[in-house]
């Protein structure tokens, strides 16, 4: 399955696999060893610094048998065994990327034609049932939101919800905060006035990259939830005028809360965010919460602003948007670092309230990675 050639000088390993060549280098196989002079076995995390390796390690030699690669590593007189599987999957070797605003494996964009197919799961097989809950943890992951019904009603109901998955990111406005109307209240959420399409607290750092909204009374006409896939957002203007783009991602904006007496929150950090290879990271949209922005040249401001209002106009775009409603029980999760979520005005009679509270991605993804790493080695056993 697998053949193994070295260089001259044992600093490269050319690795054949059934879908071609992969090169390693020797200091990135012994930093990765899985020996447990190196590994911690309950773990998995290292015993060795980098400091502590020869800085002339240089392989000798290099053999496959079946689906293992073993190598010999000097000076240290060290032999180590790899799964050349695990190699495949950790393969660095490849194309790199090139285009500003790719996005990652497992990721899906969308628009108003998901409608139809929202990520949906029932509380109660959520809870009883990890295959379940696995499977609408990739659709979160993939689509970055997903709806949840059939839940308690209940005070409170909303952290269950949490326990699915993470742990609550208690804020300022506490460990849940409260929709509904209120008389002179201190944020346009707790009106009956409709939101703009936006994330939430972009004036953090970091900014609570998960929240939960949970039904428990909704009798008034109106306020259905609307969701706008940022990332698909972000793409279109790319599209249509990658210098928009491209200004909106290179320069800071800057964002301020201060509504509440010794709150004075700020932060600093660009509408679109991308990693140093370009890639889709992060979208921070918040028209209410826009403090000046002073950290664009003169001669590119005209052009920023341009690219910001366009921006928002295919965020407002009918064509983008997912609405559902939510009834007592219900409730959604979103991936605040991504998918701007609004909200239609509703009417003064009758009762609407919802709670909410935020919590973060580590958890959700830790969980699904450790339940889909489970349902693995079931397979294989």
């Amino acid at each position: 399955m697998f053949t193994t050639q070295l260089d001259p000088a044992g600093q490269v390993l050319t690795l054949t696999t059934p879908n071609g060549p992969l090169r390693f280098h020797a200091m990135w196989l012994r930093d990765n060893s899985w020996d447990p002079e190196t590994r911690a076995a309950g773990n998995g995390q290292r015993l060795l610094s980098l400091g502590e390796l020869p800085a002339d390690t240089h392989m000798t030699e290099a053999a496959a048998s079946g689906d293992q690669i073993t190598i010999r590593f000097a000076p240290e007189g060290k032999t180590v065994t790899y799964d050349g599987g695990w190699l495949i999957d950790n393969a660095y070797d490849r194309p790199t990327a090139t285009e500003r605003g790719w996005l990652g494996d497992g990721i899906s964009t969308w628009d108003s034609g998901l409608m139809g197919n929202v990520p949906i799961g029932d509380f109660a097989q959520l809870s009883s049932d990890p295959d379940a809950l696995g499977a609408w943890l990739e659709q979160v992951t993939r689509y970055g939101f997903g709806k949840v019904v059939n839940g308690p009603i209940e005070d409170g109901a909303l952290f269950k919800v949490v326990d699915l998955f993470g742990y609550v990111r208690e804020t300022n406005y506490g460990r849940h905060f409260e929709v509904r109307t209120e008389v002179n209240p201190t944020n346009l959420a707790f009106t009956g006035l409709g939101l703009q399409a936006h994330t939430d607290n972009p004036y953090r750092d970091p900014v609570p990259s998960v929240q939960v909204l949970y039904c428990l009374e909704s009798s008034a006409a109106g306020g259905e939830n609307m969701v706008v896939d940022g990332f698909a957002a972000a793409r279109r203007l790319r599209e249509e005028d990658p210098a928009a783009f491209d200004v909106l991602a290179n320069h800071c904006a800057r964002f301020e809360y201060a509504g509440e007496e010794g709150v004075c929150l700020q932060s600093r950090r660009p509408m679109i965010e991308l990693a140093p290879d370009g890639e889709i990271i992060g979208l921070r949209f918040n028209n209410r919460s826009l403090a000046a922005v002073t950290d664009v040249p003169f001669d590119q401001m005209q052009a920023y602003y341009a690219a910001y209002r366009r921006l928002g106009e295919i965020i407002d775009d009918p064509a983008m948007e997912v609405t559902f409603r939510l009834e007592p029980g219900e409730g959604f999760v979103v991936d605040n670092t991504r998918v701007l979520h609004a909200r239609k005005g509703y009417s003064g009679e009758g009762t609407r309230w919802l709670q909410g509270c935020y919590s973060d991605k580590d958890g959700l993804r830790s969980t699904f990675a450790a339940l889909s790493r489970s349902r693995r080695q079931e397979a294989a056993e």
